[in-house]
């Protein structure tokens, strides 16, 4: 399966970095509406982290460990954290894109969609 790929907008206006996306720049001195994709990908640093003991049905684990990381860039983005040991703040991290979690909609027929999303590893 091909892997999907993660972005942060820049408005053309005024330059300003957006994750996710925004239908009108998030500057306060701007009002721009056209952005520029630019792939948002590889070394972040973890801010703060929490782990989840309580999933929604279809997760067949006991837990999952959650982040919010900075890139380089400046742009902050949450995500799984795809290890459990020795996590702490402030830590380097490499950010990746995986499937995690399969949409099960059903119709006429089942398809299994699968959702995107950041996985953060160990650097």
């Amino acid at each position: 399966m091909e892997m999907e790929q993660m972005y942060t907008y820049k408005c053309t206006k005024c330059g300003k970095l957006h994750h996710p996306r925004y239908i009108v720049c998030q500057n306060p001195d701007c009002d721009g509406r056209e952005f520029e994709k630019i792939p948002l990908e590889g070394k972040c640093r973890l801010l703060t982290w929490t782990r989840v003991y309580n999933l929604p049905e279809g997760y067949m684990c006991p837990w999952l460990n959650f982040g919010i990381v900075e890139f380089e860039n400046g742009v902050r983005a949450t995500g799984q954290i795809g290890f459990d040991e020795g996590i702490e703040s402030g830590m380097e991290l490499i950010a990746t894109v995986g499937i995690v979690k399969e949409k099960t909609i059903l119709y006429k027929e089942t398809v299994v969609a699968p959702q995107h999303g950041f996985i953060f590893q160990k650097a």
